[in-house]
């Protein structure tokens, strides 16, 4: 039976309450939602919904990295949204960080998001 691996990253925002920042287990490593805060100054992005989108990207990468791969494995990405009428922006932003071979996705809009935010993105990642 695979172990379960919960993964703190040093270099990615402090979760915002009681949960890992990911979870390993098997071949899977599955992140918990990241809103787009600047780990240099903990606060939140003030920037267009593309931007933030690139910031979650940014600290999912971070948690990746921690746990021993890359966001370049991602099997599946959720990205929350509090206006659909955003997701041309997103969509350019994911469109850079993924250039051949995305992932599959969801894109769900939201009441609202911690923080204020405009955008959370979670992932299921692949190791090896």
């Amino acid at each position: 039976m695979a172990e379960r691996r919960t993964v703190e990253a040093s270099g990615a925002p402090e979760a915002a309450g009681p949960y890992s920042h990911a979870v390993a287990h098997g071949n899977v490593l599955y992140c918990s939602g990241q809103v787009p805060i600047d780990p240099d100054t903990g606060g939140l992005v003030e920037a267009g919904p593309g931007e933030q989108a690139a910031r979650c990207l940014e600290n999912l990468e971070v948690v990746c990295a921690a746990a021993g791969t890359s966001l370049d494995r991602a099997l599946m990405v959720t990205v929350y949204v509090t206006d659909l009428a955003a997701g041309a922006e997103i969509n350019a932003a994911y469109a850079e960080r993924f250039a051949t071979g995305p992932p599959a996705r969801a894109m769900v809009e939201v009441a609202g998001l911690p923080l204020g935010a405009n955008v959370e993105i979670a992932a299921a990642v692949a190791f090896g």
